[in-house]
């Protein structure tokens, strides 16, 4: 008998094409079946719930947030601000760095159920010194990131890596990307990487020194490094894509303009993955910021609901390295499972200037974890 059997209005997973009314079945920590309306009927299970206005999907998959008890200056508690809120997996960007990993790996990666991945910070305290986090030459020892990388095996990512010139000082941007691309090609690794955004450095430099895999965050920002010009992609950008460059949301509190979004969604680059950037400052914001309130902004800003799924599930697990575990109700995947509900809404959604467009918005109604149980709001 499984240990759970999930009903919903709609199963939806990109990694395998299904779209349409159903239940999954779980024991213990496995998907161990899908049954689609019209097709088989689920066995009876120990406990099971239905969400008849619910889509069902692979369990969210954040990649850039951040993760953490109170450490770093910008975490926020990763099961209460994202496992409750459908996100099952998460990659922190650069909470810690080869100073403080350990701790953060004993105290956070290994006490949270939210699954958590680590790009680790190329500086050695990661984000918790006072200091801009860049802006000591002396913490950027390459060295000391490559060891701590190989130490950390499965759990690390690969590396953040950060030239906005507000975290900087007065370093020379361009040596702090090249250390991070040095540490990354000694490890293999990838980097996620936060773009200059000042006029003293252009964007198609910037983008000529990163490599297939690399992840470009805050890709729907305004400013000196926006991505369109004059209503279209700048041609730096689709090079960069074609070379296997890919480009994250990372809406965080300064990075997503709609008027970005819509003209780039307009000219055909929507983004390979939409993270939150969930930080300290989104404590106390109403509505909640979460993946399921990004997602719905994307929406808004006319992003076809059919491209919006794979971004949160199957291609941000991809790019993880994880797509044989998780994004998937494929049979055997883990359990990881979140059903959201749309919620019409007279509240508009703003953006990250001030900007607004129409409201209604997703929002988590169960949540699973390995087959836990761990957030309902049961019909």
């Amino acid at each position: 008998m499984p240990s759970l059997v999930i009903r919903a209005g709609r199963l939806v997973c990109p990694a395998t094409g299904l779209d349409g009314a159903g239940a999954v079945t779980v024991a213990g920590d496995r998907i161990v079946g899908v049954h689609l309306d019209g097709t088989d009927a689920p066995p009876p299970g120990q406990r099971e719930l239905d969400f008849p206005h619910g889509i069902l999907s692979p369990g969210l998959i954040d990649l850039h947030a951040h993760p953490g008890l109170g450490d770093s200056k910008h975490d926020v508690d990763p099961d209460r601000w994202l496992l409750a809120r459908g996100t099952t997996t998460a990659m922190s960007q650069g909470d810690a760095g080869a100073a403080n990993w350990p701790d953060y790996r004993d105290t956070v990666i290994n006490a949270a159920r939210l699954r958590i991945k680590l790009a680790m910070h190329l500086a050695l305290p990661g984000e918790s010194a006072p200091h801009p986090s860049y802006s000591k030459l002396d913490d950027l020892d390459v060295d000391a990131c490559v060891r701590a990388v190989r130490d950390g095996g499965d759990h690390i990512w690969g590396i953040a890596v950060t030239a906005n010139v507000v975290v900087t000082g007065s370093l020379d941007p361009r040596e702090i990307l090249a250390r991070g691309i040095a540490a990354a090609e000694a490890v293999d690794r990838p980097i996620i990487y936060g773009t200059h955004s000042h006029p003293d450095w252009p964007l198609d430099e910037q983008l000529e020194c990163l490599r297939p895999g690399d992840v470009v965050t805050y890709c729907y920002l305004t400013g000196p490094d926006c991505i369109v010009s004059d209503g279209r992609i700048r041609d730096c950008v689709r090079e960069a894509r074609a070379r296997g460059v890919l480009f994250d949301i990372g809406h965080g509190m300064n990075s997503f303009g709609y008027e970005v979004a819509e003209a780039a969604l307009a000219d055909g680059f929507p983004p390979d993955t939409i993270s939150t950037d969930i930080q300290r400052r989104h404590m106390g914001a109403n509505p909640v910021h979460d993946l399921p309130l990004v997602m719905s902004k994307l929406r808004a800003a006319g992003m076809p609901e059919a491209e919006i799924w794979p971004r949160v599930t199957e291609r941000p697990a991809r790019i993880l390295g994880m797509a044989d575990e998780i994004g998937s109700l494929a049979p055997e995947s883990c359990a990881d499972l979140a059903v959201l509900e749309w919620a019409p809404s007279p509240e508009p959604l703003v953006d990250c200037k001030g900007v607004s467009r129409p409201g209604g918005r997703w929002h988590a109604r169960l949540v699973v974890r390995a087959g836990d149980v761990v957030a309902t709001s049961e019909a």
